[in-house]
């Protein structure tokens, strides 16, 4: 299975480099994965498509304002971008972050009245940086949101809020969870009124997801790990759903990649809260042994995501969606729209 089986090209006025003007105001492509036909919908007609007894399923994570621009103790500015939170801690003094330029052990980076001593460099243009203070409250003071690099622009005080699902609350990512982002409080209630059943899931995203595959044969590649934790009450909806013949449906490819690594503690012994690093690598040829359903945005080319998401739909079924969505001038990437394939 070759990289270049995952590639199309994508019109450079169809990448959503700004979120629509009013959250939720985004079109929908429905795709029956058994048929391949396709349907234009708008966001919030994902409500028609659902029913009583249907488990959506949500990640809730937060995106932390990851990017830190620090001074030198000579004057040079660093930029220092944190990873994502792995494990249960809260204990954000010592911390993993990504830099860009020459760094030394022992280097003193201010930003604010706070400085951060470097500890440790390590491979891949990373380093282990202290501080006095947690480097979180940090970040939220000074930082930025670490927008997608194809945006080719940095973050403005608007990205704050919209580059945020409305339920985050567990801080940790530095990406999105993107096909969260169009959902709205209006079609949660929607949706909750029709009895469909509305849990939650944890993934920290990492910067991981925007790497770009850098082998021929797919299946060489290896995955990020990313930290995840699902509670026993979403354990619990999902064998409900599977014993009523119910379908699991995930919202965003953050949800599936959780879900699948964790399949088979799901599925069997008493339910109970969840937690690992899921690496899991899906692409055609992958079963899904948990969802049913996916909602998702367009994904870049020859990215992990696509290969999950045409892992789900048959590249054969999702390519000529992909197309159609383009022909239609559908809005693509992280702040477009999106697909919910049954």
């Amino acid at each position: 299975m070759q990289l270049a089986d995952f590639h199309y090209d994508i019109p450079e006025k169809l990448i959503a480099t700004t979120p629509p003007t009013v959250r939720g105001d985004a079109r929908l492509l429905v795709l029956d994965r058994q048929s391949g036909t396709v349907s234009d919908r708008h966001y919030p007609d994902i409500v028609d498509y659902l029913g009583l007894g249907d488990v959506l399923i949500i990640n809730d994570t937060k995106v932390i304002k990851a990017r830190l621009i620090t001074t030198k103790q000579t004057g040079g500015t660093r930029e220092l971008v944190l990873v994502e939170k792995h494990g249960r801690s809260d204990d954000w003094h010592t911390h993993k972050v990504i830099y860009r330029r020459k760094l030394a052990v022992g280097d003193k980076l201010s930003v604010g009245a706070d400085t951060l001593t470097v500890e440790e460099l390590l491979d891949g243009g990373m380093a282990i940086i202290k501080s006095e203070r947690d480097l979180l409250q940090i970040a939220e003071e000074h930082g930025s949101v670490p927008l997608p690099p194809y945006m080719r622009r940095d973050a403005t005080p608007a990205d704050i809020e919209r580059y945020q699902t409305i339920f985050a609350r567990e801080q940790g990512s530095v990406a999105a969870p993107t096909a969260s982002l169009n959902m709205t409080e209006e079609t949660l209630s929607r949706l909750r009124d029709k009895g469909i059943v509305v849990v939650y899931a944890t993934l920290h995203v990492g910067l991981g997801t925007f790497l770009p595959i850098r082998v021929e044969d797919v299946t060489d590649h290896h995955m990020h790990k990313e930290y995840f934790e699902i509670p026993a009450v979403t354990v619990s909806a999902i064998r409900d759903a599977k014993a009523k013949g119910k379908r699991v449906v995930a919202l965003g490819t953050t949800v599936t990649r959780t879900l699948e690594y964790a399949h088979e503690a799901i599925l069997a012994g008493p339910p109970r809260d969840l937690s690992g690093e899921a690496d899991i690598f899906m692409y055609p040829g992958y079963s899904f042994k948990i969802i049913d359903g996916l909602i998702t945005n367009f994904h870049m080319p020859d990215s992990t995501v696509l290969m999950l998401t045409a892992a789900f739909a048959g590249w054969d079924k999702l390519k000529p969606a992909y197309e159609h969505a383009i022909d239609k001038s559908y809005r693509f990437f992280s702040y477009g729209d999106s697909m919910l394939i049954l």
